[in-house]
């Protein structure tokens, strides 16, 4: 039972990343900072918006800044790892090499889940803004295939399966690819957001912001729960750490530059569009649409829409992206199988996990709706935040002299705040969420021990394990093929 805590060596990670089994690096601190706003901008203003201000009324602006306050916390602690350990994985490695195996594979089985949600619940969005911009040019599509199985007598979401498998073939063509592709429809959005941004000021109602906090206190703290899902994204740059170019110095750029862009653009559109419209009546899957809708700025409602489906469409990209690389780096290790860490040596692309990913998110948006799957994203993302502030801490103590190109400050009150936000924002979250959750832990860990017996019981390939991050022989790991 002590090879399930076997710690991977820091060394020994960093060379397994030289193989054929290597990705490309390919991507500079510009397309980085357009990955990470590519994947944070869209579905928070284009989708959570609406959702969270039936909790937290015009104080939605606030639960964005709470939000925002607890990402960077963590941004900081992910950019400290990832310029120190640059290869896929993200927490799933830091966990790795700083708790053992056991712990990482959980780790890597809550990322899954949340970047699966994650990637279907904003395909669902997507699939609701076109419909309504067909709808808008005089085009409905029939509801048998336009909606989730049971709603208004849809058995299929086709719009949402249709971007997922053409996203998934822009992923096969590699990493730089998909970033210019994410940097040419993440230039669209940004100019539609200032466009609602200039238009919405105008039409804001005073009135609207009174009452400013119906819910009080509890009703910030809610909304900043459901919105945090909204900031996702930023990680996603931890994610690509392999595939960037300098990542000592591009990564923090990346991780904390987008951050900023992000969430400025999220609370300016939060004030103008709770100011537009009283919050009761945001509570749809479309409202930056429906504000201009309600307000009689028929004109622009083209334009916003075609904005929002761009938005949307860059975070699916981004979030299929990152769930591929933490299933190529989880079978790289050998707790999934080989072929999963395969790399295609024409686009240098892990194509057999994208082609996985691209398979689970679709089924899942094909029949599922946003608000029966959505929040589950954000109990995986808190969960791997306070899994990364603890492998900062854990790691300052057993390596304190190892050269960090970017340290972050106030070790270990950041990450302390960190975990602790993450806790009070979980605490937020609808209960039978949380029993979803935890029934989803249970099972990763039935398929981790029945694996293992599988692949021979704990078998293991390339993995050492030193309490000093120091090079040794490759020593077994459970689960390896």
């Amino acid at each position: 039972m002590r090879k399930i805590f076997k710690k991977k060596c820091i060394h020994a990670a960093l060379e397994c990343a030289e193989n054929d089994k290597t990705l490309k690096r390919s991507i500079g601190p510009a397309g980085l900072t357009i990955m990470g706003v590519g994947g944070i901008i869209g579905a928070g203003i284009f989708i959570v918006t609406g959702v969270a201000s039936a909790a937290s009324g015009p104080a939605l602006m606030i639960s964005f800044l709470v939000a925002a306050i607890a990402c960077t916390f963590t941004a900081l602690c992910y950019a400290e790892f990832a310029s120190m350990i640059p290869i896929a994985g993200s927490v799933y490695t830091y966990t790795y090499i700083t708790m053992g195996e056991i712990w990482a594979w959980i780790m890597g089985w809550i990322m899954i889940l949340q970047y699966l949600i994650a990637s279907a619940a904003v395909a669902i969005g997507w699939s609701s803004y076109v419909v309504a911009f067909l709808t808008s040019l005089g085009i409905a599509l029939p509801a048998v295939i336009s909606g989730p199985l049971g709603m208004q007598g849809s058995l299929i979401n086709i719009p949402a399966v249709i971007i997922i498998i053409i996203l998934t073939g822009v992923l096969i063509r590699g990493a730089q690819e998909s970033a210019r592709v994410n940097a040419i429809i993440v230039f669209i959005k940004i100019a539609v957001i200032l466009l609602f941004i200039t238009i919405g000021i105008n039409y804001i109602n005073p009135a609207n912001y009174h009452p400013f906090m119906p819910y009080g206190i509890s009703g910030i703290f809610t909304g900043a729960a459901m919105v945090f899902f909204a900031y996702l994204g930023f990680d996603a740059v931890a994610s690509a750490a392999e595939e960037t170019k300098d990542p000592g110095r591009t990564i923090p750029i990346g991780i904390i530059g987008s951050l900023i862009i992000s969430s400025i653009l999220y609370i300016a559109v939060a004030a103008i569009m709770t100011g537009m419209v009283p919050f009761n009546l945001l509570n749809n899957a479309s409202p930056v649409a429906f504000a201009l809708q309600y307000v009689g700025v028929k004109w622009a409602f083209t334009v916003i829409t075609i904005g929002a489906i761009a938005g949307l469409t860059t975070v699916v990209l981004v979030n299929m992206f990152s769930k591929a690389r933490i299933i190529f780096a989880m079978s790289r290790d050998g707790l999934l199988p080989k072929i999963f860490s395969s790399v295609n040596q024409d686009c240098k692309a892990p194509v057999a996990s994208i082609v996985l990913v691209g398979g689970m998110a679709a089924v899942i948006a094909a029949f599922f709706s946003l608000d029966s799957i959505f929040e589950l994203v954000n109990v995986g993302a808190l969960s791997a935040f306070i899994f990364l502030a603890l492998s900062v801490i854990i790691l300052r103590r057993q390596q304190p002299d190892m050269k960090r190109s970017f340290k972050c400050p106030l070790v270990p009150a950041i990450p302390i705040l960190s975990i602790i936000f993450c806790l009070a924002l979980i605490s937020q979250l609808k209960v039978h969420i949380i029993q979803i959750f935890i029934v989803w832990l249970v099972l990763g860990v039935i398929v981790y021990f029945v694996y293992g017996k599988y692949r021979g019981m704990f078998r293991s390939e390339d993995i050492a394990e030193t309490d000093m991050g120091g090079f040794e022989p490759p020593m077994e790991t459970p689960l390896s093929k």
